[in-house]
């Protein structure tokens, strides 16, 4: 075997195609530094990993060695393993004459819209009311979908609501949707606490107070978010305890539903109460789910464990109430904090001493390096892909559809070793038609779209098995050569991410001052090639204004066949800073709050003219009046 065909055995990638199309290399150092953080596979993963089908396929398996199938219902089932399979779609168990595996039969396919449908993308925490503490919250979500339902949008796309961190009121809350602490689990910081069972009847008079406390934090547009976790806890655990939730049989009920899964969470959260974020320093017993603490801990703080899933169980309802109508597409970040709860609960999985990020391209010529753990694609199988079916059913199940963010890294992740520059890392490449399967199979069990956030690096023939898979492709106007009438009708087509550069700041130059004042070396030539695109194919007047720029933008998306036709709400209210500026620290990425209540939105101009753009492109007889 040669030295390349071992590493592909591996899944490293020793040679691939870069961002230029030109043929790139890994060196010796990068490949012997991959080759250590996978691992040598365990032989006995190979006969004991997950066998993923369809309807139709035949196992492949010797056939006198099958023994049958245990359903997921745990019904059993005798099958011919000769035969096109018949069997219904799940997660079953193979049972042969040497051993057991898990079985999944996926449609092969997601769910599509049912029709030609447009909406807002927003940033929850940004998307503030006047009855918001501080932040925006589920509650401000469930007006923001009634909005949209009436202004006759079909879905609100928002960023990724998943726990962030402690839910202590002294380990400072983690600003960054995309650096989650789970991926299965809510950020209880969303949860809208008036609205949460017993609330108002537990608190009285006190809950006016503390709701003046809250509202008093939306008088800064800059989102203090530990302020407002400190308010929201103490009104959320005096619920908890005075109504006695723990003996709710209602939640009894849902506990039992998540089963390990969520006292394992719920472990991980009172540990990080008592010893601080950041596992990897907690006493050696706490440090892995099945250490002496850590059993411990399931006896001695038993109110504590069910606070953590009380909060889950009541996000949950919040969330299923506000997609009622308006289907909420969730964002699901491409991994997890090292020192977060996914982390803990699947160390032995995950890749040490690496992280992920992408390789240089014209935007990030050093590349990036997103401080993300991957797992290692053998451990993954070894544990029948349980990490990465959770997250995606976690994230798809209660809102009704999907943004996978990078969704390359389903097929390959670009590696950085530590101590190495992100440059210098280095592909791993994934089982990506096993884990398009489950995706798959979750989605048509949810009946939820899913949307692949394809930007950056795509390796060729990447965009087409998404497309055979019925996963829609992610076209922008900022990164797209050809006009939008040119675009796939299977894609979301929007103006930017949150990444990028609003309309607002592009065209009065307020985020080129912006990156310059967070250090960072701006592209002049890529803005003023922006701006020449809404001048000459938008006919955008070099002297317009920027609300007039926003509105010549999506006259321009709008001519856009994708499925899906997004407005982003910074731009409909021409705002100028941008969520995020990737590569600065110093600046308050994540944390700057849309300048207008969200109880205005109705009545503001630019929030009715982008709405009636779209929504004429997906229904040309829609009047502005209806």
């Amino acid at each position: 075997m040669t030295d390349d065909a071992d590493e592909l055995r591996l899944g490293i990638q020793r040679t691939y195609l870069d961002n230029a199309d030109r043929p790139a290399r890994l060196d010796d150092e990068t490949v012997a530094a991959l080759r250590a953080a996978v691992g040598e596979p365990d032989p006995q993963v190979a006969d004991e990993a997950p066998l993923v089908v369809h309807p139709g396929d035949r196992l492949g398996v010797e056939p006198g060695s099958v023994r049958g199938v245990q359903l997921e219902n745990g019904r059993p089932v005798e099958i011919d393993a000769a035969a096109p399979l018949d069997l219904p779609l799940g997660y079953h168990r193979l049972i042969t004459a040497t051993t057991e595996r898990r079985l999944i039969v996926s449609p092969g396919a997601c769910v599509l819209p049912d029709r030609r449908e447009w909406g807002w993308t927003a940033q929850l925490y940004a998307t503030r009311s006047r009855a918001s503490w501080g932040i925006g919250d589920l509650g401000d979500l469930a007006r923001l979908t009634a909005l949209a339902r009436q202004q006759g949008a079909g879905f609100v796309l928002v960023n990724p609501l998943h726990a962030g961190g402690s839910t202590s009121t002294t380990a400072p809350q983690e600003p960054s949707p995309y650096f989650p602490s789970s991926r299965r689990f809510f950020n209880p910081i969303f949860l809208a606490v008036g609205d949460v069972d017993g609330a108002a009847e537990v608190l009285g008079g006190r809950l006016a107070r503390l709701a003046a406390d809250g509202r008093a934090l939306n008088g800064d547009r800059r989102i203090d978010r530990d302020a407002v976790w400190r308010i929201k806890r103490e009104a959320l655990r005096e619920v908890f305890d005075r109504t006695r939730a723990a003996g709710s049989p209602d939640f009894a009920a849902w506990r039992r539903g998540r089963g390990s899964t969520a006292e394992d969470f719920a472990v991980w959260s009172v540990l990080s109460e008592r010893y601080g974020s950041g596992w990897h320093s907690w006493p050696r017993e706490a440090q892995r789910p099945d250490g002496a603490l850590a059993r411990a801990v399931r006896d001695e703080a038993p109110g504590d464990l069910a606070f953590v899933a009380w909060l889950q169980w009541q996000a949950e309802k919040q969330l299923r109430a506000a997609g009622q109508g308006v289907k909420v597409l969730q964002d699901l970040p491409i991994g997890v904090d090292p020192q977060g709860a996914d982390a803990w609960a699947y160390q032995d999985a995950l890749a040490l001493g690496v992280t992920v990020g992408a390789p240089p391209d014209p935007f990030n010529r050093g590349g990036q390096n997103w401080g993300l753990p991957p797992f290692v694609p053998w451990r993954l199988r070894a544990l029948d892909y349980e990490p990465f079916v959770e997250a995606i059913r976690a994230t798809m199940a209660v809102a009704g559809g999907l943004r996978i963010d990078h969704v390359m890294g389903l097929f390959r992740l670009w590696w950085v070793p530590d101590g190495m520059p992100a440059a210098k890392g280095g592909y791993v490449r994934y089982p990506s038609a096993d884990l398009l399967d489950i995706v798959a199979l979750e989605s048509v069990r949810s009946g939820a779209p899913v949307v692949g956030e394809d930007l950056g690096t795509v390796e060729p023939g990447v965009r087409e098995e998404l497309a055979a898979r019925n996963v829609l492709s992610y076209r922008l106007l900022w990164f797209e050569e050809d006009p939008p009438p040119r675009w796939p009708a299977g894609s979301l087509a929007a103006v930017g991410t949150h990444d990028l550069p609003t309309v607002a700041g592009l065209w009065d130059g307020s985020d080129l001052a912006d990156q310059r004042a967070s250090g960072l070396d701006a592209d002049v030539a890529a803005t003023e090639r922006l701006r020449e695109l809404l001048v000459e194919r938008a006919g955008v007047p070099t002297d317009a204004s920027p609300s007039d720029a926003v509105l010549g933008a999506y006259r321009l998306l709008a001519q856009a066949p994708s499925a899906l036709l997004a407005a982003s709400l910074d731009d409909a209210l021409a705002e100028p800073v941008r969520p995020n500026m990737p590569g600065t620290t110093e600046r308050p990425n994540w944390s700057v709050a849309l300048p207008t209540p969200l109880d205005d939105f109705a009545q503001h101009p630019g929030v009715a003219a982008v709405a009636d753009q779209l929504r004429r492109a997906v229904s040309p007889t829609a009047s502005a009046a209806e």
